[in-house]
C-alpha cells in the first residue's frame, strides 16, 4: 500500500487543508524537564481524486510547531530534519511514512520553529474515500550531536485530507504533481564506534614475581607477598622490596543521579599500585562496556573520575581521573571508561586498604559541561592492601587530589550514600549549561533527546 515506485500522479485538483491537534513531546532524562504540551498545526496537500493503480504524493507542511525554540541554543542553518507518520483510513489502512530534507534557516532562540515540508508517496489499491490523518512526528538535529525529539498527538485528530479513489478509467488528468518524493532515510549521525576500549592498558607490567622482601624486613625472610588475591601486602611498603602491586578485581554497583543512566552501572573494578618513593601511583581499571552511549558523542566528550577509599591503618580518599574518550562514541553502543590514575601518599603506617568509591562522569561539549555523579550502592570489598609507611602530608583521614564522594570505609568496604541526591535539585544549573551544549534542546514543543541511558551492561 505504501509505495515508493511508480509514476506520481495527482489526478484531480490538489487539496490543502489545515488541521490542529494537541501534542505532547517528551523531554530526555538528561533535561530534568517535564513533558512539553503544545499544539501542532499541519497542512496536508493531496489530490482530491485519483483511481486505483495511481501513485499519488502527499505533502505535510508544518504551519506551526508545538512551541518556539526556547532560550537554550541558536540552531544553525540546515540542521533540522523532520519525519512523520500519516494514518490511513477508509479505502486503505496502515501508516504512510513522511520524510523531509534537512533544510531550515538559522533559528534563533525564542523564535518560531521552521521545518521543511515532508513528502510521501502512496500507491492506491482500493476504490473508496481514503482519509489522511497527521499523527506522530520526529525532529532530528545534527549539531552539536545527532539528537531526536518524538512528538505524539494527545487527542483524536481529524483527517487532514480525503482522496476519492475510483476503480474505473475515470479521468484524472492534469493534476498538480508536486515533484518527486524525498525518500532519504533519517541520517542520525554516523559516528563509528571507534573502539573506545580504553580499559585495555595493562597496569604497568604488574610483575608480582619479585615479591620477595629481602633486606629491609625485620624477621629474616618474611616473604611479604604471597599476593593474597586481594592484593594484600605484596611488599613492605618501606624501602626495598616489590614496587608493583596488582589489585583484586571487585564488583561495584553504582546508582547514578539524573541525567545519568537510570538503571545505574554495574562493573568490575581493579586498583593497581606502583611504588614511587614513599608514595604509590594508582591505576584504576573498570570492565569493558560498562554502559551504552546515550548519543553519538565526539572524541573528547566523556571523562571518568573515581574516589578511592582508604581504609585499614590509614583513612581518607584519593581521586583518580581518566582521560576523555579517544574515539567517537556511537549511540546505544557499549562504552568503556578510560583507565583512571591518581597518587596515594600514605598518612599512617600499617596495613592500608584501597577500595573503589564513588564514580563521576563528566560530559563536555564545546564550552558547556555537565557532571553526573554515581554513588556506590551496597558494600564493596577492598581491591588492594598495602603495607604503608606514613609520609609527611599523607592522607591520614583527608582527601588526596580531590574532594567529595568518598565514604569513609574502615575495614575495607565502601557503602553507598556518600553523595547527597543533588542531581534533581540542580535543574537550574543543567539549564544554564545548555543541557550538555544543547544535546537536549526544546524544539517545536519538544526536546532534542539523548536516547535514554539504558540497557546498561554488567562488567564482564
Amino acid at each position: 500500500m505504501i509505495g515508493g515506485a511508480g509514476m506520481l500522479l495527482a489526478a484531480g485538483p490538489a487539496q490543502a487543508a489545515d488541521i490542529s491537534y494537541k501534542t505532547e513531546c517528551i523531554p530526555p532524562a538528561i533535561s530534568g524537564l517535564p513533558p512539553v504540551q503544545g499544539t501542532t498545526q499541519v497542512q496536508l496537500t493531496a489530490p482530491a481524486e485519483a483511481k486505483v493503480g495511481d501513485t499519488v504524493e502527499v505533502v505535510w507542511k508544518t504551519v506551526k510547531g508545538a512551541s518556539d525554540n526556547p532560550d537554550v541554543l541558536d540552531l544553525e542553518k540546515d540542521t533540522v530534519k523532520p519525519t512523520g507518520t500519516i494514518k490511513l483510513g477508509g479505502a486503505a489502512t496502515g501508516d504512510l511514512k513522511m520524510d523531509g530534507p534537512r533544510e531550515n534557516p538559522a533559528i534563533p532562540r525564542k523564535s518560531p520553529m521552521i521545518m521543511s515540508d515532508m513528502k510521501g508517496s502512496l500507491k492506491l489499491e482500493k476504490a473508496g474515500d481514503l482519509t489522511l490523518t497527521p499523527d506522530a512526528y520526529n525532529l532530528n538535529v545534527s549539531k552539536p550531536i545527532s539528537t531526536d525529539t518524538k512528538c505524539t498527538p494527545k487527542e483524536t485528530v481529524a483527517p487532514g485530507a480525503t482522496i476519492k479513489v475510483s476503480d474505473g478509467g475515470g479521468s484524472t488528468a492534469g493534476g498538480t504533481t508536486t515533484g518527486g518524493t524525498d525518500t532519504g532515510g533519517t541520517t542520525t549521525g554516523g559516528t563509528t564506534d571507534g573502539g573506545t576500549d580504553a580499559g585495555g592498558t595493562t597496569a604497568g607490567g604488574t610483575t608480582t614475581s619479585g615479591t620477595t622482601t629481602s633486606g629491609g624486613s625485620t624477621s629474616g625472610g618474611t616473604t611479604a607477598g604471597g599476593t593474597d588475591a586481594g592484593g594484600s601486602t605484596a611488599g613492605s611498603g618501606g624501602s626495598g622490596g616489590a614496587t608493583d602491586f596488582p589489585g583484586k578485581e571487585v564488583v561495584v554497583n553504582y546508582t547514578c543521579q539524573s541525567p545519568g543512566p537510570s538503571n545505574g552501572i554495574a562493573t568490575k573494578v581493579t586498583i593497581n599500585a606502583k611504588k614511587n618513593g614513599g608514595s604509590y601511583a594508582l591505576t584504576v581499571k573498570t570492565a569493558k562496556g560498562v554502559m551504552d552511549s546515550p548519543a553519538d558523542l565526539p572524541a573528547g566528550a566523556l571523562k571518568p573520575s573515581m574516589q578511592i577509599v582508604i581504609g585499614g591503618a590509614d583513612k581518607g580518599s584519593v581521586k583518580a581521573t581518566g582521560p576523555a574518550n579517544p574515539e567517537p562514541l556511537e549511540i546505544n553502543k557499549p562504552v568503556s571508561l578510560t583507565d583512571m590514575t591518581g597518587t596515594y601518599k600514605p598518612g599512617a603506617s600499617g596495613k592500608s586498604t584501597l577500595t573503589p568509591g564513588n564514580l563521576t562522569i563528566d560530559v563536555t561539549l564545546g564550552t558547556s559541561k555537565i557532571n553526573i555523579p554515581c554513588t556506590v550502592k551496597g558494600a564493596v570489598k577492598a581491591s588492594l592492601e598495602l603495607d604503608t609507611t606514613a609520609q609527611e602530608g599523607g592522607a591520614s583521614g583527608g582527601d588526596t587530589a580531590g574532594s567529595g564522594g568518598a565514604a569513609a570505609a574502615a575495614g575495607g568496604t565502601a557503602s553507598g550514600g556518600g553523595l547527597a541526591a543533588t542531581g534533581a535539585e540542580d535543574n537550574g544549573a543543567l539549564r544554564a549549561l545548555g543541557l550538555v551544549a544543547g544535546t537536549a534542546i526544546l524544539l517545536g514543543g519538544a526536546v532534542f533527546t539523548f536516547t535514554p541511558w539504558r540497557r546498561l551492561r554488567s562488567g564482564q
